[in-house]
């Protein structure tokens, strides 16, 4: 099953994206899953229909014009419980009636709810092929919130670029339908909306002035903060060195560093991530840290994201009392609040979060849930890139489509007084440039010394 990904369009070239994850508390456990009925079952606002039987759930694509074959999950374990062939697991429970019921996915914050449908959609055995234009349009006409924020009247665009894509498919030229999709999203600058040919052709894009968190940059960045911000000290690291510790020289602050939310082990699973930040984590806030540290610098300011539950998972070592993250909205479903809950061996000092344009994704959600932290924290730096919501990876239809795709988000993350950062990002508090070209020709790192002097002074 081609699952909902939190996948960085712009930054899916360069790094590999992995499967959303999300929870908190003893994210390895799942309870298991009751008996769930055989039949149809429409996923609401994720334009999905699942076919469930006993031993296996298949998928289908669909939109109101549209229906496309999708993969297939296989049980495991208990009744309820499919894993995919990409290793997400899928938990499908009972609803508060029989035409109910949710979709669980191993590390996604809250639930899908579905409805139980009488029969496939009738587009899902028709012999009649739609344009793969009409159900690129289609797709995000349906699901992207963010025209009218981006300035981008949709419709207009289907009228600018119709005849030029039916001219491309009906010649059989994908290169030039590929430049039409390519031409029609471009505008958004969204970081998670993605046209990938699957042949090496590949669009994506960041916020203009940002700078995509390719591993040449974290690499370049690790070495200046060692060289300079810590004085020729090394990290000690974790989690594949997506995760790095140390405390800072000559000072009683504690200095760590996340690359990513995701790609912690070679399993690429959501318990195996998940367990492996638990031992970082462990092995960095050990009692006597917990005691002595006076604050926490927490670098994210390369950071390309991942999954969103591993950034609530670090949120729990981060505080001593339970709190609102965000508030998870789709279309037309009510948001759906999540919460940190204190984990064993927090950390509940002070703490100063690093930031930039280079700060994507799951780096920004945990962002979002340190807004509310009870403790004194701060963010400093740049604005982060903007892009919060999973990716919808969708399929096109069509001969010699078979390995093209998509990416369209459909969810947007309320804080508590229901505000969104799409497209602006989270603002820093406190406003300091980030790893410029005059920042390394001067040495100078301003954030990191800013997050020393607000330790030290509050300001």
């Amino acid at each position: 099953m081609t699952m909902q990904r939190k996948r960085t369009a712009a930054i899916a070239a360069a790094l590999v994206a992995v499967g959303t994850i999300t929870g908190c508390g003893n994210f390895a456990d799942t309870p298991p899953a009751a008996d769930f009925p055989s039949g149809f079952w429409q996923v609401n606002d994720y334009g999905s229909v699942l076919s469930v039987h006993a031993d296996a759930l298949e998928t289908y694509q669909l939109t109101a014009l549209s229906c496309l074959k999708d993969d297939t999950a296989v049980r495991s374990g208990s009744q309820g419980r499919y894993v995919t062939e990409g290793k997400d697991v899928l938990t499908l429970r009972p609803g508060g009636s029989p035409d109910q019921a949710t979709l669980h996915i191993d590390g996604s914050p809250g639930d899908r709810t579905l409805r139980r449908i009488s029969a496939l959609p009738l587009s899902c055995t028709s012999s009649v092929v739609p344009a793969a234009f009409d159900v690129f349009w289609q797709t995000f006409l349906e699901h992207y919130p963010f025209f009218a924020a981006k300035g981008v009247d949709w419709q207009q665009v289907r009228d600018t670029f119709r005849e030029r894509a039916a001219r491309a498919e009906q010649r059989g030229d994908d290169d030039a339908l590929f430049t039409v999709l390519r031409d029609m999203v471009a505008p958004l600058h969204d970081a998670h909306v993605v046209v990938s040919a699957g042949d090496g052709r590949f669009f994506g894009t960041v916020r203009p002035g940002t700078t995509v968190p390719s591993p040449q940059l974290d690499q370049q960045v690790k070495e200046y903060v060692q060289r300079r911000d810590l004085q020729q000290h090394s990290l000690t690291e974790y989690a594949n060195g997506r995760i790095g510790y140390a405390d800072v020289p000559g000072q009683n602050y504690g200095y760590l560093r996340l690359s990513a939310f995701s790609g912690y082990t070679a399993e690429r699973t959501f318990a195996a991530d998940s367990a492996e930040l638990d031992r970082a984590l462990d092995a960095i806030f050990t009692e006597d840290r917990r005691i002595r540290l006076q604050g926490l610098i927490l670098d994210l300011r390369i950071n390309g994201g991942g999954s969103d539950s591993l950034g609530l998972q670090l949120a729990a070592r981060l505080t001593d009392r339970p709190y609102f993250a965000y508030a998870k909205k789709t279309r037309t479903l009510e948001p759906q609040p999540q919460r940190v809950e204190p984990a064993h061996g927090a950390y509940a000092g002070p703490v100063a979060i690093l930031t930039s344009g280079s700060t994507v994704s799951a780096g920004e959600t945990f962002t979002q849930a340190m807004l509310e932290r009870p403790s004194r924290t701060t963010r400093i730096g740049q604005p982060t890139q903007g892009v919060f919501s999973d990716v919808m990876q969708r399929k096109l239809p069509g001969a010699g489509h078979e390995d093209w795709w998509f990416g369209v988000p459909n969810e947007e993350f309320l804080t508590s007084d229901e505000r969104t950062f799409d497209g602006s990002g989270i603002p820093p508090e406190l406003t300091e440039p980030v790893f410029t070209d005059e920042e390394f020709a001067l040495h100078r790192d301003s954030a990191f010394d800013r997050a020393v002097s607000w330790l030290t002074s509050g300001s």
